[in-house]
Parts: structure tokens; sequence; C-alpha cells
């Protein structure tokens, strides 16, 4: 039975490792720079959109079936082109470009796959491709350019030539990372041409600097011995100057003997007046404690008595006026007291009585503001009334005038058949014949003397609208009014021959 244990695992063992050992050789990784490409059969690409044949595996491993599948190595490492080109600009010029070109397949799987369908087994020869199509590029790039342009703008050049190669570079599966122009070659001395003339500029300025350089130079030189010659001249004046003061100090000490002498002279005579000062000092202070000072004290005592008398006399004096003054105070303050007090009483009956006076005269203007204005409308009522009233005499006198002379006649008749007898004031005497008839006649003459009924009531019409602004003229129709017949007496006689009307 251990025996039987032992062989079964063994061959457990041994079925493992030549799984592992199959696993092993099925299993492929692809490194980071590199692109598996596996073919033997059809496989869809994630990216792509129909299945190409082929696999592409990037950045992890796949399991790959010997003798039905191949498998394949792309890499996506860095490659580098030397572009060394000759060119003719747009002047005709020729040039020779030189530069380099880094690029690798793209990592995306249509990048890869058109790689691989292209370069797979010619990956070597990869370079010499993206050379020839760069320097295809250039030339006509270059082509459309001046010297002067590809001198001032490199960045130009190169990025109009990555622009043009950016299609081809694609269905190439490669990406351009860089592009560098290096240098431009000019066999015809052109671009050497080109800088002689800021050549010769540099070197003019350079002169001329070196000339200004050399001036300034000379200008620093004379300024630095004339400041050498101004530091000797002080110099020289402070060494006089010095000498001049050892000199006095030689003299001064020379002199010193002498002098030393003399102060001590001085000094000897000085201190003798002090002496003296201080004995005449002290002879006046005797003098002061001996004579001055019980006189002083003799006449301290007598002015310190009359003084204390003065002051006990004074103190009285005062005492007196402030009783005084205190009295009279008391008394001025009775009097202001009384007398405010009056103020205020007769203050109060005037005020009393002016609030009276001042209420009886509101009410009375008050009264008389009323009556007035009472009498006022009073007055303007009567005023409009009769002015209406004028206004309407007027328009009824324009509009129908016999009517209103009518009306007019009706209400005054009395006064016109007053009028007319009046006529008869100053006759004496009167004979009235024909009877009946000759009455008739003789009022209707009457009454036609001095004017026709009819003019004396327009006249009285006329006097009435004396005051109306819009009365019409006396003169009506004509006639003016007639005048009041004189006062004279006159004799009236009527007979039956006096048809005709008229009157004696």
């Amino acid at each position: 039975m251990p025996m039987v244990i032992g062989v079964t695992a063994g061959l457990v063992l041994a079925a493992i490792m030549v799984l592992f050992g199959l696993f092993k050789l099925m299993w492929r990784v692809a490194e980071p720079n590199e692109a598996l490409v596996i073919s033997g059969s059809k496989h869809k690409t994630e990216g792509l959109g129909q299945g190409m044949g082929f696999r592409i595996v990037t950045g992890h491993g796949t399991l790959v079936l010997p003798g039905v599948q191949a498998v394949r190595k792309m890499s996506l490492d860095l490659n580098e082109t030397e572009l060394s080109v000759d060119c003719v600009t747009h002047q005709g010029i020729p040039l020779r470009v030189r530069g380099v070109v880094i690029f690798k397949v793209g990592d995306d799987f249509v990048s890869i796959a058109n790689a691989a369908r292209r370069f797979l087994d010619q990956q070597k020869l990869m370079s010499e491709r993206v050379h020839n199509v760069f320097a295809g590029h250039l030339r006509s790039i270059v082509g459309g350019l001046t010297v002067e342009d590809m001198i001032r703008d490199r960045e130009k050049l190169t990025g109009q030539t990555r622009a043009a190669c950016g299609t081809e570079m694609e269905k190439l599966g490669l990406i351009v990372d860089s592009l560098q122009i290096h240098e431009i070659e000019d066999p015809t001395g052109y671009i050497k041409n080109l800088a002689m003339p800021h050549a010769a500029a540099v070197q003019r300025d350079a002169r001329i600097a070196q000339a200004e350089a050399n001036r300034l130079a000379t200008e620093a030189e004379q300024q630095a011995a004339a400041r050498m010659s101004e530091a000797t001249r002080d110099s020289e004046i402070l060494q006089a100057g010095y000498q001049a003061e050892r000199d006095k100090a030689a003299a001064g000490s020379r002199q010193a003997g002498p002098l030393a002498d003399a102060a001590a002279r001085q000094e000897v005579v000085v201190q003798e007046t002090r002496v003296a000062e201080l004995e005449a000092q002290r002879r006046e202070q005797q003098l002061q404690a001996d004579v001055r000072k019980p006189a002083d004290a003799a006449a301290y005592e007598k002015r310190t008595l009359a003084e204390g008398e003065r002051d006990a006399r004074i103190s009285a004096a005062e005492a007196k006026a402030r009783e005084t003054e205190l009295a009279a105070v008391a008394e001025a303050n009775r009097v202001k007291t009384a007398a405010l007090a009056e103020a205020e009483a007769t203050k109060a009956r005037g005020a009393a009585s002016a609030t009276a006076t001042r209420a009886t005269g509101e009410a009375e203007a008050a009264a008389a503001q009323a009556k007035g204005l009472a009498e006022a409308e009073a007055a303007r009522a009567k005023g409009l009334a009769e002015a209406e009233a004028i206004k309407a005499r007027a328009a009824a006198l324009a509009e129908n005038q016999e009517a209103v002379v009518a009306q007019q006649l009706a209400e005054k008749w009395p006064e016109i058949v007053q009028a007319g007898a009046g006529a008869f004031g100053s006759v004496d005497h009167m004979v009235l014949l024909n009877g009946a008839d000759g009455m008739s006649d003789m009022f209707a003459k009457a009454l036609t003397m001095g004017g026709t009924g009819l003019g004396l009531a327009r006249q009285l019409l006329a006097t009435m609208g004396q005051n109306d602004p819009a009365r019409p003229d006396p003169q009506v129709n004509g006639v003016a009014p007639a005048a009041p017949p004189s006062p004279r007496k006159q004799r009236i006689a009527v007979t039956d021959d006096q048809e005709d009307g008229s009157s004696s």
C-alpha cells in the first residue's frame, strides 16, 4: 500500500512538472519596450475595425500554441537617423542641411500594425526609409525659402518639415519625437558674405569703443596726475603748518621760565589781596555785632509797639464799619423785599386788567367783523340783484322796446298825468267852450304840450336808467325829450272853431 501511494504521488508530481513545462513553453510575455505580434489564427484586435489575421499584445502575457501560432517581436525603442541633405534655396543658392530625426513605432495598435506590415523583418532598414522621407520633403521646403529665412527662423523650417512628413510617418506607423536642424553648410560662401557687413560694423563699433576707452583712460590718467599734484601740495602745506607749530612750541618752551615766575608773583599778590579783604570783612562784622545789632533791636522794639497800636485802632475801625455795613444791608434787603412784593402785586393786577381788556377788545372786534361781513354780504346781494334787474331790463329793451315802453307807461302813468297837469299850474283863468268835447280836446292838447306822450315816457325811462351802464340812448327814434314849460301865466280859450287843435 505505501508503494502505491508513492507511485501515485510521483505520477502526480511528474504530471504537474509536465504541465508547468508546457505552460512555460506556451506563455509569452511582452516587455515594456516591445509588442508581440501573434499570427496563425484569426483575431480581432481592440481599436481596429476589422480583424487583421494576427494579434498584438503589449504590456502583459498571453498563451501561444506552439506549432499553430507564430510569435514575433516588434521593438518600440527610439530610433535615430542623421540627415545630410543637399538643397537649393528659392534664390538658387546650394546649401547642405544637417540634422537629426528621433522617431519610434507608435504605441497604439494601429501604428504597431502598420509598422509590423512594413518593418517586422526589416527593422534595421527603418532609419534609411525615414531618412529618405525627410530628405525629399526637406528639399521641397528649402526650395521655397531664402537663406535669410532659414538662418533667422529655423523653427519655421523645422515645423514645416514635421508637418509635411506627418502623414507619411503615420502611414508607416511611426511618430517623430524630435527633429533638430543642427547646421546649414554654405559651400558658396553666401552666408559668410551676408555676415561681412555686420562683422565690419562690429569691428567699426569695436574700434570706436577702443578709441573711446583710450580717451577715457587718458583723461583718467591726467586726472590722477592732477590729484597727485594736489596731494603733494596739500602735503607740503601740512608739513609747513606742522613746522610752524613746532617752532611755536619751542618759543613757548623758551618763555616758560619767565612766565612761571610772573605767574607765581601774581599768585602771591592775589593771596595778599584776599587776606586784606578777609580782614576788612572781619572788622565790618565786628562793628555789626557791637553797634548796629543793638540799635536795630531798639528800633525794632519801637516799630513793633507802634505797629501793634496801629493794628488795634484799625481793627476797631473795621469792626465798626462792618457793623454799620451789616445794618445797611439788612435795611436794604427789607426795602428790596417790600418793593419786590409790591411790584409782583402791581404786575399781577396789570396782567389781569390787560387780559380782561384784550378779551373785551377781541369780542368787540369779532362782533364788528361779523356785522361788517353781514352788511357787506347784504350790500353785495342787493348790488347783484339790482345788476341782474338792470341787465334783464336792458335785454328786454333790446329785444322788444315798444313792450317795455308800454309797461313803463302803465307803471308811470300817474306821474305822466301829474306832469301834464303841471302845464295848467300857471293858468289862473280858463274858459272852456263846446262842452265835453272842448274839455277832451283841451286835455289832449295839454298832454301834447312840451312834447308828445311817447317822448315824455321815453324821457322818464331815460331818467330811470341813468345809473344803468347798459341803458339805451335817451333819444329814441330821433325824438328828444321835451323841455319843461316855462313857469308863466297863460290864458287858454277853446272854441268850436279851433278844430285843428292849436292852443292860444
